[in-house]
């Protein structure tokens, strides 16, 4: 078979997405990596008042492509900005832009999808669903394709505790849902979606589970790859370890715990967290689309389905996330809250116990603060925002899926050791002591944008933060003294009696030393 980037040398292709966390990757990755590949279309909608060629030139002008434009000044002018919305008729494509697409296109990548996890049924199933529907009838009027490769979600079957690589049939037909959405209003489809769920836990799960049903079942001749990633995180490589460029997922969690504003989260320690690095996503999916395309005529019967998962390979738990607190205190960030401490409890009601303990209380003696000071308050509104983001992500936080990864290590051995090496997602390879401490840096630099000069400020004002606490420690020590002991003649006797005994405790302990050696 040809090497990667000779199969991509010549194409056309389209992307769908790539304004998104995941599409600018892939575009970076695939122009750099592949640099004589002909042209990268990119569907995108005018938005904020910005034409399709204003948001691309921002993306491109980004650091994110800093490495790019230093290897290939001119990759700018094999990108091509289509106007297009995917969730109007005909995907809102001119009927030159159709022609064009018809004509010139070898490989689609379709990216785009809504990924809040509690959308409205409708709006997620238009984003999710309905969109791709659009595009693989789209895909069926190219004259020269080669791969359609459909990005879906690790979790699509999270209603299974083993998940092959496989399209599962869903349990509701998504003709018969178009036809009922088309005619429901948001309050029936309100109250029907809880039962259409079952045991997934959002909309988004749902309807990546028929968007994936439905492209096996509209794909026809098309020759299509689906590509599932788990929880998709910071670069662990490429362009450069530890870039980010947004709160979703897993950052917002780690920011939160970096400030010290997340103290506690309900999760269990033992529990898989599924973290997969961009960059091992972004060369997954390029080796997928050539595996298909390389080998078009002599392909599999089923659609090829890759798990892009890490859990199974070299497993991450979500008790070593409740230790990002010390490469915080190594590299805080600015302005920190609290000194980071972030602890995981697995029983709900311990959890909110200490929500109210370590969230709630300093959250509203800070607001009381600001009030008195003539300030806005606004730490209580952070903590609600927060509780809401973590109650979403705590079905994933406590549980634990298999993932079949047989076509992930297929399509590892038939890449040559050159490809291994460029487009690695060999994930036993990752040290995640490593990745996470880029990671962290990472949503320091490139979300928070703040400067490394300023880290000595940082940790002078954690200091400050670590003195302020131990002054608060010895005002409730000597307040609980003066109101509980003090005042009790039992209470000062059950204290003197503690104390002595621990001081005989320590008398044992000094005296066998002394005797050992």
């Amino acid at each position: 078979m040809v090497s990667i980037p000779e199969y991509y040398a010549g194409k056309n292709v389209l992307i769908t997405g790539a304004t998104g966390f995941m599409g600018k990757v892939l575009l970076e990755k695939l122009l750099r990596s592949c640099p004589q590949v002909r042209s990268v279309y990119v569907m995108v909608r005018p938005k904020a008042g910005q034409s399709p060629q204003t948001r691309i030139a921002d993306v491109i002008n980004s650091k994110l492509f800093d490495r790019l434009q230093e290897e290939q000044p001119d990759f700018a002018e094999k990108i091509i900005a289509v106007n297009s919305d995917l969730t109007q008729k005909d995907l809102n494509l001119s009927k030159e832009d159709q022609a064009t697409l018809a004509e010139h296109i070898h490989i689609v990548f379709h990216w785009a999808a809504t990924v809040r996890f509690n959308e409205p049924l409708k709006d997620a199933f238009q984003l999710n669903v309905l969109a791709t529907q659009k595009m693989v009838t789209l895909a069926h009027s190219m004259k020269h394709l080669e791969v359609f490769l459909h990005v879906s979600t690790a979790y699509a079957n999270c209603d299974r505790e083993l998940i092959e690589e496989v399209v599962y049939t869903p349990p509701v037909d998504y003709r018969k849902l178009i036809e009922s959405l088309d005619w429901m209003d948001e309050k029936m489809v309100s109250a029907l979606t809880p039962k259409l769920l079952g045991k997934r836990p959002n909309t988004y799960t749902f309807t990546k589970a028929l968007a994936e049903h439905l492209v096996q079942q509209e794909a026809g001749s098309l020759n299509v790859a689906i590509v599932r990633p788990s929880i998709v995180g910071a670069s662990w490589k490429e362009p450069f370890p530890g870039w980010i460029d947004n709160f979703n997922g897993p950052s917002g969690i780690f920011i939160a715990a970096g400030k010290g504003i997340l103290r506690t989260m309900r999760a269990a320690n033992d529990a898989v967290a599924d973290l997969v690095p961009v960059d091992v996503v972004i060369n997954t999916t390029l080796a997928a689309a050539w595996y298909s395309g390389a080998q078009m005529h002599n392909r599999p019967k089923n659609i090829m389905v890759y798990n892009c998962t890490t859990g199974g390979i070299n497993p991450f738990r979500w008790g070593e996330v409740g230790k990002l607190y010390f490469f915080f205190k190594i590299n805080p960030l600015e302005r920190a809250f609290r000194r980071p401490n972030l602890n995981l409890r697995s029983n709900p009601f311990t959890n909110q116990y200490w929500i109210m303990v370590s969230h709630k209380l300093p959250a509203l003696i800070h607001d009381g603060y600001l009030g008195l000071t003539g300030r806005e308050p606004r730490m209580m509104k952070t903590i609600n925002r927060l509780h809401k983001a973590m109650m979403v992500l705590e079905y994933f936080t406590s549980n634990s899926w298999v993932w079949n990864t047989e076509n992930l290590s297929m399509l590892m051995a038939r890449m040559s050791p050159e490809d291994k090496k460029v487009f690695n997602f060999d994930v036993r390879q990752l040290n995640w002591a490593e990745y996470m401490e880029s990671y962290c840096m990472g949503t320091k630099k490139y979300v928070l944008n703040e400067d490394l000069s300023g880290l000595p400020a940082a940790r002078k004002h954690l200091n400050k933060l670590r003195n302020i606490r131990y002054a608060f420690n010895t005002i409730l020590v000597v307040l609980f003294w003066r109101v509980f002991i003090a005042r009790s003649q039992m209470a000062r006797n059950i204290w003197y009696f503690v104390v002595s005994l621990c001081f005989k405790f320590l008398s044992y302990f000094r005296a066998s030393s002394t005797m050992r050696y």
